[in-house]
């Protein structure tokens, strides 16, 4: 089937010019909530740059990442499947570098995009697999990869070593975590931007896995520090540092919390500028569809204070809840005479609709086999837009959690490894957007429909067992 598959897309990529395909450049943040962009609500410093970009195309206020963590979001994002048929369901290490490799047989959205005639590359964080692995990035449709392979490894900034495609690159100055020489964000923006130059004559689809504001709060002590250092109130945190016994996956302290966050999201919305500027620079401009998001909701590690920021936005929980602000995200498109411009969308997606999007703006088949759906009739404003029936996200930590989102209506459900039948929380989203009242008991046919839902959409992994037998 997977053959078929990709046999269909190089006929269907034939049929496109160099020309008449749009570029692609998929922007993902990492940990940045709803919140956290000037654009959906933030006060406490400004994103001009990601602000512009949702501006000139089409915002979307009720869009969803695959799950509340790292990997399983991600390879929602790559697979277009929600968490209860992705291969990838967790965070499951694998030594002595790198998370449980996706498989081999599993058809991703970047070698979709690879046989319709696409130059692809990654420059971020993978977590899909470790060098050498069925999941290693150069074996799922990636033309040229640079960055952290490992997630773990991710959560230093000043790490020993980054990965360029199946070549360990090592940092001299950041040896043995003993010293602060080379700040990787700088370092993979740098590789990204050189890359769209590189291939500017060609098709190329580029997703820029950014790490910032991942948990360890740390970043140069330049201008755009010093603009925040002293504007807020700071309680500073006691981590790992860097030096003698310092381990890959803490966080190092840091003085000035708040100042640092502030100074890493303005960093990468100055990457996003950065970005911007270098399509036009390149006349691309308008012939590359711009997608902006991240992949769950904001994190408490390392000295964040989301509450203090309202990262969240109106909304209740951070990383880890399936609650609306560890899932619910910004997510912006910008595609100059095909987007229109300052339009806003309510439609319900997730990152599983990305696969089937960029397949059809790509003039590649549909995937065979996806939870997702296109969006083009929305971007487009042609055609009627099919919706989805309802949502389903699950997460595999804190004694499990399930959600389903199916309309106006909510269910979560808590402790679901070793309860699988715990009565569901039910909320009402029209009403009650920050889910603040749980009306389960006033509403018990919704709250079984749902937790029916639940368990029709779940589909269990030998990898990753949501309800493992006794």
């Amino acid at each position: 089937m997977r053959k078929i598959f990709l046999l269909a897309a190089m006929l269907c990529a034939q049929l496109l010019s160099a020309q008449q395909r749009p570029n692609i450049v998929f922007i993902l943040a990492d940990d940045l909530g709803y919140g956290d962009v000037s654009v959906n609500g933030q006060t406490r410093f400004t994103t001009p740059h990601i602000d512009q970009l949702a501006a000139e195309g089409m915002r979307f206020t009720q869009f969803y990442a695959g799950t509340s963590v790292c990997a399983p979001s991600r390879a929602s994002l790559m697979t277009g499947f929600h968490t209860g048929h992705t291969f990838i369901r967790g965070n499951k290490e694998i030594a002595p570098e790198g998370q449980q490799p996706i498989a081999d047989s599993v058809l991703t959205v970047l070698e979709v995009l690879q046989q319709a005639g696409y130059t692809t590359g990654v420059f971020g964080k993978w977590a899909l697999g470790p060098p050498g692995s069925e999941g290693d990035p150069l074996r799922q449709g990636v033309n040229e990869f640079y960055g952290y392979n490992c997630q773990r490894q991710a959560h230093r900034y000043y790490p020993t070593h980054l990965w360029q495609n199946d070549v360990k690159v090592e940092l001299p100055g950041n040896a043995a975590l003993s010293a602060t020489g080379t700040y990787s964000p700088d370092l993979i923006h740098a590789k990204a931007l050189a890359f769209m130059q590189a291939h500017r004559n060609q098709p190329f689809a580029v997703f820029l896995t950014y790490t910032l504001p991942h948990a360890e709060l740390l970043v140069p002590d330049d201008s755009i520090f010093q603009r925040f250092k002293g504007r807020y109130p700071e309680h500073p945190y006691k981590g790992n540092d860097y030096g003698k016994g310092a381990t890959v996956a803490g966080y190092t302290s840091q003085a000035y919390p708040r100042a640092t966050f502030a100074a890493m999201i303005t960093r990468l919305d100055l990457f996003v500028g950065q970005v911007m500027d270098q399509l036009k620079a390149l006349g691309l401009d308008k012939n590359t569809i711009v997608i902006f998001s991240s992949d769950n909701g904001p994190h408490v590690e390392g000295g964040a204070d989301p509450a203090f920021f309202h990262s969240a936005g109106p909304f209740r929980g951070v990383k880890r809840d399936l609650y609306e602000g560890g899932i619910r995200e910004p997510f912006f498109v910008r595609w100059p005479g095909h987007v229109a411009a300052h339009r806003q969308s309510d439609f319900v997606g997730g990152f599983w609709d990305v696969m089937p999007t960029l397949a059809q703006l790509a003039g590649a088949a549909p995937p065979a086999h996806t939870d997702g759906i296109s969006i083009v009739p929305s971007l487009l404003g042609k055609g009627r837009q099919p919706v989805h029936d309802f949502l389903y996200w699950e997460f595999h930590e804190d004694g499990g959690r399930q959600a389903v989102r199916q309309g106006r209506w909510k269910a979560v459900r808590l402790d679901a490894i070793a309860h699988p039948d715990n009565p569901v929380e039910l909320y009402d989203l029209q009403n009650d957007p920050g889910e603040k009242k749980n009306i389960a008991a006033t509403h018990p046919d919704i709250a079984q429909r749902l937790s029916g839902l639940m368990a029709a959409s779940h589909v269990e992994s030998p990898l990753f067992p949501f309800h493992p037998r006794p």
